[in-house]
């Protein structure tokens, strides 16, 4: 399989995540967002997308924002069917920020033009970095987390992580996500229970403590916590302890 890793101005989690979807065997290719822009590349060309963290545009207006509309209103088009064709798609923090601007997620009724959901800036009002627990309450829905059991330990390293819902449609929205499987990851204790919404264990404050949602079909996935920086056990702050070699969660 081919993925594309797209980057625009900002972006600065490319390199981990290329070297992370290499390790299983599959190719990766950065590309500019320009290069699609100019019609140089095609989304059809790949099996896959991945969209990485970042501050892409520097979080001008907010995060996820400005990519998030180019890439609809200058190729929304070839998105909409890469999509359509069930191709997998996930976003990691700014990634997750661009999908939700975008109107991928959470993609109720497809591709929305107006954000059905929204990031916004964490409750303790500073840029969180901290390593934190996740524990995969997807029932089978999502095709990235499928067999993944316990608890998993991710940094994560943003200032806007909250998922919000319109406040008219909140406990509809909620429900939605709740019955069409699409929570994935929710923030949680070393021991898996439930972070219930207290800091530090949730990071930001996010409704239901929701880390991560995928849309109906499974194939579109978002996340705020860092995979990729997880990916070896010496980006871990406790290798001196356990030792650098080996893979993390």
């Amino acid at each position: 399989m081919r993925f594309c890793v797209i980057r625009g101005p900002g972006t600065n989690c490319d390199i981990e995540t290329k070297d992370a979807v290499e390790h299983f065997g599959a190719a990766a290719d950065i590309i500019h967002i320009r290069r699609f822009i100019r019609g140089e590349k095609e989304l059809s060309e790949f099996d896959g997308l991945l969209i990485p963290g970042g501050f892409s545009f520097g979080d001008h207006v907010r995060s996820g924002a400005i990519m998030g509309k180019i890439i609809k209103e200058r190729f929304g088009s070839q998105l909409e069917r890469f999509a359509g064709e069930g191709k997998p798609i996930i976003g990691i923090c700014n990634g997750f920020q661009i999908l939700v601007e975008s109107g991928l997620l959470p993609g109720f009724d497809g591709i929305s033009n107006i954000p059905q959901a929204a990031l916004g800036k964490n409750v303790s009002s500073r840029f969180e970095d901290r390593w934190v627990y996740l524990k995969n309450v997807n029932r089978g829905n999502c095709i990235f987390t499928k067999g993944i059991e316990g608890t998993l330990r991710m940094p994560v390293a943003h200032g806007e992580g909250k998922l919000i819902l319109p406040q008219e449609k909140e406990e509809e929205y909620l429900e939605m996500l709740e019955d069409n499987d699409q929570i994935v990851f929710c923030y949680a204790k070393e021991d898996g229970t439930p972070a219930k919404g207290k800091y530090p264990e949730n990071p930001n404050g996010s409704i239901a403590d929701i880390a991560g949602i995928c849309n109906p079909e499974g194939t579109v996935f978002g996340l705020m916590p860092h995979p990729e920086r997880a990916f070896y056990r010496i980006t871990y702050p406790d290798w001196t302890r356990t030792g650098p070699e080996g893979y993390g969660d």
